[in-house]
């Protein structure tokens, strides 16, 4: 694990660092980026970019804070351009606070860029024809070891200040003292863990983790007293964060007519010359780079709002401080240079580069028609998916760094797509449910009708527990949508449930939702009805069909206004309106012991009898018209009317199935008839009888009942005749061995209805 961590819950995939990272160590994940942290250079672009605060330095605190709890020696180490970024304390107090921290000695950094200029002035004289490359940026120094290798000879063989202090600190004190470096850099958080400097700083603090150290302890500095520095005071190691600062430290003046000494600070201009030193257009004796703007103090671990220019000031003006303070340098404390040995300031760099898959053109081009980019005028370029070019994407997607859908131009012209789709979808489900459902409205002028919709104006408005009771088909679900619609959760979800289509654990998961594993086969948590159904209403139909187990839930759930899912163990609240239904005779249930007593009384709170359809006949040709209308428009036909003959015999049904069924007879009549009317022919042959037993019991009418009853037979004959033709395909002599009738016979019925065979013929 690197230093730079993404906190998974906050990443928006913004893409923000993916068009920043200079090296692009990003990988783009289904529900967040990440940071590669074997192409990461530390510069920390990411972490200030993110807005989300997603990316986050990896917190050292309670690292530091265990170490300083430990018996042995402790000792802090100053980067040199703290001075910076503590302009509201003197330096003297800092170091009172980290002694109250639990730190032994304090250091200042400024004085490990002191004990490198030696070796680079060695190593300038003893040069090759290359030239060479401060290795004092940590960043700089990962950027050429991870993707510039081939310059890595070329890499100044001398550790950083920081690895120099910390080589310096334990040499004189022992391996087995701790050394805590606090510096603006985090790229030093990956330093530290290199082979090659392993072992020479234990920690490394930004100033932003130091401050929240000092908040735990309740420290406040501008109120601690002095105490002196520990070590050798640096001189000129103090300009060493700023502009031109090493050059200061190695004595080295650059002439501006003959550049043998380049200096480069921020991420343009270091990108620009690594990638010119690679390409060998540059021939100077030493070039420094340093990635942050400004220098050191541009750093990403900074923690104040202050200019790059303001900052240099404060780092020039400690320089020229003559009341800091350090312990006498008795010899017994003080450093020299000739104490540190020679093999301590020198170091190895290696070629950590990945070469990662480079995909075949024909790759790339499959990969850019996945974005609609068909031809090179397609290819936008416009950087906002983070890549340079719609080629240099289309390979990260290959190399399985990127996404399809980061190209703005596709996702855009995609979401527009599913834009329409959806509209599309949304209007054919409008008027699909328009044609199943209609307005909600119930149909009737009669005194039972009357009632009932009395009784639902009465309770509508209130939050009150309703329980509908009646015969299967009479239009509980249709009363319970009307109290919804009139209740002031109608703009809030109706949830239906019918408790008979599911099993009693399936019914529960339902009803209650469960978390993942809870059983086998939920592989996700999920959400119940009642906690979809919150601030809104619940219709449980057929409620008298749920189990003993099933209805004690229920009750709790009435009494506490609480659910728990299903495998866990912490209760939610829910604010639901409950309508519940059925088609048994609950009282029995109470009697028999198949329904909770406790449950009846919680429910039947309010309740309304739907009245069957036999008892409605006075609403009959209402209901029947309403249906009609609806009928026609699903069948797509002009149906406007109903004969009289039709319509007396429907009064003499008793109508087991109530209004489900009339509604279902009017549309298969609707099917059936051949014209703008619906006939006495076109209903089920039941009502035909129904007519045919009215009329014989009457006795009147005999000759019109007796023609009815001949123009039915022969309309019954002729689509039976009509039936043996189709399926014969026409054949005559087929269909009469069908109909089990002589073929002769079969003829005289076909011209008795002109009815000709070859009419029957499918063509192929």
């Amino acid at each position: 694990m690197g230093p730079i961590k993404t906190v998974k819950e906050r990443c928006r995939k913004c893409y923000a660092c993916v068009r920043n990272c200079p090296v692009k160590a990003i990988r783009v994940r289904p529900t967040y980026v990440e940071v590669i942290h074997s192409r990461c250079i530390g510069c920390g672009k990411c972490i200030s970019v993110c807005t989300q605060k997603a990316k986050v330095v990896a917190d050292s605190c309670e690292q530091a804070a265990q170490i300083l709890t430990q018996k042995k020696r402790k000792i802090a180490v100053l980067g040199c351009s703290y001075p910076a970024f503590f302009k509201e304390i003197s330096p003297n107090q800092l170091a009172t606070g980290l002694r109250r921290l639990g730190f032994d000695e304090v250091h200042q950094g400024g004085y490990g860029a002191e004990l490198l200029s030696n070796e680079y002035l060695k190593h300038l004289k003893t040069r090759a024809s290359a030239p060479l490359i401060a290795s004092h940026c940590p960043t700089i120094v990962d950027l050429i070891e991870r993707h510039y290798p081939q310059i890595i000879k070329s890499l100044m063989p001398v550790v950083s200040p920081m690895v120099a202090m910390g080589r310096m600190l334990k040499h004189r004190y022992g391996e087995d003292t701790s050394v805590i470096y606090i510096s603006s850099c985090i790229a030093g958080k990956f330093e530290i863990y290199a082979d090659a400097v392993a072992d020479a700083v234990d920690i490394v603090l930004t100033y932003q983790e130091l401050g929240q150290l000092f908040a735990q302890h309740k420290l406040d500095l501008a109120r601690l007293g002095s105490t002196p520095f520990n070590g050798h005071k640096p001189h000129k190691g103090c300009l060493f964060p700023i502009s031109g600062g090493p050059f200061q430290v190695l004595g080295i003046k650059p002439d501006f007519a003959n550049p043998e000494y380049i200096s480069s600070e921020g991420e343009q201009d270091s990108l620009e010359i690594i990638r010119d030193l690679a390409a060998g257009r540059i021939n100077a004796k030493l070039v420094d780079i340093r990635f942050c703007n400004g220098g050191c103090i541009g750093g990403p671990g900074r923690n104040n709002r202050l200019t790059t220019y303001s900052k240099q000031n404060l780092i020039q003006r400690h320089y020229l401080r003559t009341d800091i303070s350090y312990y006498a340098e008795d010899g017994a404390s003080e450093i020299e240079e000739s104490q540190v040995p020679e093999s301590s300031l020198t170091r190895r760099f290696y070629n950590k580069y990945q070469r990662l898959d480079l995909p075949s053109s024909e790759s790339v081009r499959k990969i850019l028609q996945q974005t609609n980019k068909l031809t090179a005028t397609d290819e936008l370029n416009c950087g906002g998916c983070g890549y340079s070019t719609c080629r240099d994407h289309a390979i990260a997607v290959h190399q399985g760094l990127a996404e399809i859908e980061m190209c703005p131009p596709f996702a855009l012209k995609r979401l527009e797509e599913d834009r329409l789709i959806l509209s599309q979808k949304y209007e054919l489900a409008k008027h699909a449910l328009a044609q199943e459902c209609g307005q909600i409205s119930i149909v009737g002028n009669d005194v039972h009708t009357a009632e009932v919709l009395n009784l639902i104006h009465q309770v509508g408005p209130t939050p009150t527990t309703v329980l509908i009771r009646g015969e299967s088909g009479t239009g509980k679900e249709l009363t319970a949508r009307a109290i919804h619609e009139m209740s002031p959760r109608a703009e809030r979800h109706l949830v239906t449930l019918n408790c008979t289509t599911l099993n009693d654990s399936l019914l529960e998961s339902e009803l209650f939702g469960h978390c993942k594993g809870a059983f086998t086969g939920a592989v996700s948590d999920k959400k119940g009805l009642f906690e979809a159904a919150s601030e809104g209403t619940i219709f449980l139909d057929e409620i008298g069909d749920i189990t003993p187990k099933l209805q004690a839930e229920l009750l709790r759930v009435l009494d506490s206004g609480e659910i728990r899912p299903l495998g866990s163990t912490k209760s939610k609240k829910v604010n639901v309106r409950l309508i519940a239904a059925t088609n048994k005779n609950l009282e029995h249930g109470l009697e028999e012991g198949w329904f909770r007593e406790d449950l009846f009384y919680r429910l039947n709170v309010f309740s309304i009898t739907m009245p069957p359809l036999r008892n409605r006949l006075n609403a009959l040709e209402e209901l029947v018209e309403h249906f009609l209308s609806h009928a026609s428009k699903r069948v797509n036909k002009n149906i406007d009317s109903i004969d009289r003959n039709a319509i007396e015999a429907m009064r003499l049904y008793h109508w087991p199935g109530n209004i489900r069924e009339l509604q279902n007879i009017i549309e298969r009549a609707a099917v059936l008839t051949h014209d703008n009317c619906i006939h006495l022919a076109n209903l089920p042959v039941v009502f035909t009888e129904l007519m045919g037993g009215k009329s014989a019991n009457s006795g009147t009418h005999s000759d019109s009942l007796r023609r009815q009853m001949e123009q039915q037979a022969n309309l019954i004959e002729k689509g039976l005749i009509k039936t043996y033709l189709r399926k014969c395909n026409g054949n005559v002599a087929k269909a009469a061995r069908d109909a089990q009738m002589p073929r002769r016979s079969f003829y005289r019925l076909l011209e008795k209805h002109e009815l000709n065979g070859t009419d029957f013929k499918t063509h192929k």
